[in-house]
């Protein structure tokens, strides 16, 4: 097997397209958008921070699916790793510049910021930054995951899981419903690894057949009620929820849903997701996010179109091209297109 080689198995996971995710994908990040944008109702029901917290779990479940599809099928975690890097970092990292540049900041909290550790305690977020915190939750993640599977691979299907409900206990026991802090909120991206573990036939086939008779609608109903900040304790369930929505809908979705979620339009809005959400909260920070309320509002119809061009060329111009080299020169990553 050599380096340009990958293994088969790896190879099926990488040519495979699963369409309703990038569906899904697009849900999450204008969920997200929405919530941090509009006003989605009466403060006082509390609609956006439930679009919020509905599109970030969503979000993290998809990580988590994808991220442990390919560890399990056997993507070398070098090449994990430098793939992330080229993901993630060349974005991010030039939103904190822009951020560090246009005010003062100490050098412990540049520090924390680059190295992805800011929502640890104590939290410390740049100012037009509070959302990247998300991908602080994602890096360390990363992290944890691909050591699990450079040392003991042989256990990952199970030590996820249990890392998973691990972190859903320390919610419970510490009173914690939702938090951005990541030993408080990584079962959501945990929770999408047992997901892919369990639709790859880890856990055997009758696992794998259950999560395909899983009814879509009811738990999509359940999913959005539990992310409302008035759920109360079933707000513990959301990561679970999220990842039995997700995988409901991989082999048995149902055709309205399909129909609304399969379309060009929400592969190019899944497509330029990433750098929609670095760039909506940078550009919050900016004019297009000043004045009182009604001015900011007069201002959002221009704020979404900077945002969405910005993405646009960011993702085409900027992050794939720095993705695609990188694939070019990892070992066993050659087939890969997601």
């Amino acid at each position: 097997m050599t380096a340009q080689s990958p293994a088969p198995r790896l190879t099926q996971v990488q040519r495979e397209r699963i369409p309703i995710l990038d569906g899904w994908r697009a849900v999450s990040i204008l969920a997200v958008l929405g919530a941090h944008l509009l006003p989605l109702g009466p403060k006082w029901l509390r609609f956006n921070e439930e679009a919020g917290v509905f599109g970030m779990a969503l979000f993290f479940t998809l990580s988590g699916f994808l991220i442990v599809s390919f560890l399990d099928a056997g993507m070398p975690v070098k090449t994990f790793l430098l793939k992330r890097c080229a993901r993630v970092v060349p974005l991010s990292w030039a939103a904190m510049l822009f951020l560090v540049l246009i005010q003062k900041y100490d050098f412990l909290t540049i520090a924390r910021s680059f190295l992805f550790t800011s929502n640890l305690p104590p939290v410390d977020l740049l100012h037009g930054g509070e959302h990247l915190w998300s991908l602080c939750v994602e890096v360390q993640f990363y992290l944890t995951v691909a050591a699990i599977f450079a040392t003991a691979k042989p256990l990952g299907k199970w030590l996820v899981p249990l890392l998973c409900l691990s972190v859903t206990v320390a919610r419970i026991v510490s009173g914690t419903p939702i938090s951005i802090i990541t030993w408080f909120r990584a079962d959501e991206i945990l929770a999408g690894g047992v997901i892919a573990l369990t639709y790859r036939g880890r856990f055997g086939i009758a696992a794998k057949r259950a999560l395909t008779r899983l009814p879509t609608w009811p738990l999509l109903i359940a999913y959005t009620i539990i992310s409302h900040p008035d759920a109360g304790a079933l707000q513990y369930l959301r990561p679970y929820v999220a990842s039995l929505l997700v995988g409901s809908s991989l082999t048995n979705a149902p055709r309205l849903l399909e129909r609304v979620l399969v379309t060009p339009i929400m592969a190019y809005i899944a497509e330029i997701s990433y750098a929609l959400y670095i760039i909506h909260g940078v550009l919050s920070y900016t004019w297009l996010g000043s004045g009182d309320k009604l001015v900011k509002y007069l201002k959002r119809p221009l704020l979404f179109s900077v945002t969405f061009v910005l993405a646009h060329f960011s993702t085409r111009y900027f992050e794939q091209p720095i993705t695609r080299s990188v694939r070019k020169r990892s070992p066993g990553s050659a087939m890969v297109t997601h």
